[in-house]
């Protein structure tokens, strides 16, 4: 396959296409060797630092190529004049035929893949054109040769492109027999260790989806399809064969190495659970993590070291009120934050300690009180600076890249933050402008940023005060609401959540939610695929319909319909059981859910739910009593078929029943002036009788 550049690019670049390039190109089509080498040699030179002589050299032979199998063959055709030579392969594919050919001189083919390295540090345009090339396979079958410099220039090459976001990381997985090779490779020199533990961390990711907790922050949880790279590569030793390049003395490879812990650890507990018993020299693994904390450190590496501990932290290896991270890792990640770091130091500290502290009431209030941090945050809401202020246009262009990252930090850290503790959300709340700052985030246009403005909402809405005052005062159920119409699924998830808060009782939010068409939004969600969708759908159906007026219990069945409210009560998930069982019970006070409830109680899983659940029970017993005769009679179907004889386990719910006063109820049923009541009374009792 050729390399070829995407046509926009291709026409622009091939304008600009000097004579001299083409010279560099047509010198590796030389029959005399040492004059191919030189020009591969001139031609690294040419490109170091010019990205548009990079481009160049791919263009220039970017109409498809032919395939050429031996060098003998090349010759042939280029003698015989039947095809234009140029046009055979262009230079990035004549540079991988080069490399891969076992006549090349050793020298030859190192250079080769010094030259293609250099080519892949231009732009993502260029890689992609060697990716077309099937640069990988060619470089992981150099790792084979038996010299060590050519196997460090493949190393360097497959380095540079696998750190290029535009490379897919499973493609260092495709062979089964490349991590052995390259855990074997380790062991050559400095270059290897580097180069092997940098692509080891790049190419080490995972896919998330996130929950929304219900009354927690959202979790993310690991889906994979098949083994995941973390499994892969700790099966084939990467933390033995790793763990002693912490102590290398060439800082490049302890950061590598570092680097590389830090993302197998990630979420994993069979990793970390690992990596706290490791010992190297004499000291355990967190020990020498600990040591790149101290302030005297690259700032690089005390971050790196507090992810590391932090993953390790979070998977349950190390414990939470351990002296490493409440006296080390905490204090280094709150330092990361503050105004003397670099903004992508800031951006890295804060989610680190939001990922930290999101689980652990403790961890929340020492963080929260540590160099002010809560204030501190602010000033990630101030970036861009005025462009008045800014007269570098580099600084200014520098602010507007990190400023999105900056203020999705700070959402995620006061989320964390504020996820328990009350006096916190009151501080966070009271913070500089951060009700408008958290309203104006819901309506960003990157959704990194909108998903954590939402997530920090959600966080904040656990207080009962905050519902009743700043969440009012700023309508925050409208913006919300928006939010809500056709978002990803993502941001679905943690909005639809936070919405169930902004339904209890409580809130005076409430009744303009249900203004706003709210009940078709949530009918709509219960019938997503996504659970997380159904359950915050039918919760914050349950919310709405509690000590609810009738209008608005009716228009909840007529949005749900009878039919999907037997679905959902079929429902695999217990959750999505026991919430639709808690709406009901909300909205028994109609007679449509009784009689639903009654067809409901004809099934054996069913029957079992609601036994179990008192305060449906207590309804149906009410029910039976009441002074509409209707809402008798549907109570009533509930309990014949509870009790019915037939039925597996009737004994056990007829006893449960008449230790509630049923039986006491179905007599005086039985005395009723009305037949239809009397009757059904009588056909009970007969139950009881059998």
């Amino acid at each position: 396959m050729a390399c070829v550049l995407e046509a926009p690019l291709r026409m622009s670049v091939l304008s600009e296409v000097t004579a001299s390039s083409r010279h560099y190109v047509d010198r590796l089509f030389d029959l005399d060797p040492q004059k191919v080498l030189q020009g591969v040699i001139d031609m690294k030179n040419a490109v170091i630092g010019n990205n548009k002589q990079k481009a160049n050299l791919i263009v220039l032979g970017a109409v498809p190529s032919l395939k050429v199998s031996t060098k003998k063959e090349f010759s042939c055709w280029r003698s015989s004049g039947i095809v234009n030579w140029k046009g055979v392969m262009n230079g990035g594919n004549w540079l991988l035929y080069l490399l891969q050919q076992e006549t090349s001189s050793t020298e030859l083919r190192t250079e080769c893949a010094v030259v293609l390295g250099s080519l892949a540090m231009g732009t993502e345009n260029n890689v992609k054109s060697l990716l077309d090339c099937h640069i990988i396979p060619a470089l992981l079958q150099g790792l084979l040769s038996p010299d060590l410099k050519f196997i460090e220039a493949c190393l360097r090459c497959l380095r540079t492109i696998f750190i290029s976001p535009v490379t897919p990381e499973d493609l260092l997985y495709t062979d089964a027999t490349v991590i052995s090779h390259l855990m074997a490779l380790l062991s050559r020199s400095r270059y290897t260790q580097e180069y092997i533990c940098q692509i080891f961390s790049h190419c080490c990711k995972l896919q998330h989806w996130h929950s929304c907790g219900f009354k927690s922050l959202p979790q993310p949880l690991l889906c994979a399809n098949g083994p995941d790279h973390q499994t892969i590569l700790f099966n084939h030793g990467a933390v033995q064969n790793i763990a002693h390049l912490l102590v290398s003395t060439s800082y490049k490879v302890r950061m590598q190495a570092l680097k590389c812990f830090s993302v197998l650890a990630f979420e994993n507990p069979q990793v970390s659970m690992t990596l706290v018993n490791v010992s190297v020299d004499g000291e355990l693994l967190p020990q020498i993590f600990v040591k790149m904390l101290q302030r005297d450190k690259p700032i690089e590496m005390q971050l790196t070291s507090a992810k590391c501990l932090t993953s390790m932290c979070r998977a349950g290896a190390i414990r939470t009120d351990d002296s490493c991270i409440v006296l080390k890792t905490l204090p280094c990640l709150v330092r990361m934050c503050s105004k003397e770091r670099l903004l992508e130091e800031r951006v890295e500290g804060a989610e680190t300690l939001a990922y930290l502290i999101e689980t652990d009431v403790e961890l929340q209030r020492i963080a929260s009180i540590t160099d002010h941090l809560i204030v501190m945050l602010a000033d990630y809401f101030k970036y861009p600076s005025s462009v008045s202020a800014i007269t570098d246009i580099k600084r200014l262009d520098h602010d507007l890249k990190h400023a999105h990252e900056l203020r999705q930090a700070a959402f995620k850290l006061y989320a964390s933050l504020g996820a328990n503790d009350e006096d916190i959300r009151k501080k966070i709340i009271e913070t500089e402008n951060m009700m408008d700052r958290i309203v104006n985030g819901l309506s960003e246009s990157s959704i990194k940023v909108r998903l954590a403005a939402v997530r920090c909402l959600h966080s904040l809405s656990r207080s009962v005060q905050q519902l009743r005052t700043s969440f009012q005062d700023h309508a925050v159920w409208k913006p919300l609401m928006k939010v809500l119409q056709n978002a990803p699924n993502e941001i679905l998830i943690v909005a639809s959540s936070t919405l169930c808060n902004l339904l209890l009782e409580f809130s005076p939010s409430k009744e303009p939610i249900l203004e706003s068409g709210a009940i078709e939004l949530l009918c709509s969600l219960t019938q997503s695929e996504n659970l997380a969708l159904r359950v915050n759908g039918i919760w914050a159906l349950m919310n709405m319909a509690f000590q609810a007026e009738q209008k608005i219990k009716s228009d909840i069945l007529r949005g749900l319909s009878t039919e999907q409210l037997f679905q959902l009560l079929s429902d695999s998930d217990v959750n999505v059981l026991m919430k639709t069982l808690g709406l009901l019970r909300n909205l028994l006070s109609t007679r449509p859910t009784l009689c639903i409830l009654a067809n409901i109680a004809d099934g054996t899983t069913a029957k079992e739910l609601i036994m179990t659940n008192d305060d449906i029970l207590q309804k149906i017993k009410y029910y039976m009593s009441h002074s509409n005769a209707k809402l008798q009679l549907a109570a009533m179907f509930c309990i014949s078929n509870l009790i019915w004889n037939e039925e597996e386990g009737s004994q056990e719910r007829q006893d449960k029943l008449r230790d509630m006063g049923i039986v006491d109820i179905l007599h005086k049923l039985s005395q009723s002036s009305d037949p239809n009541l009397c009757d059904k009374a009588k056909t009970a009792l007969q139950q009881y009788l059998a």
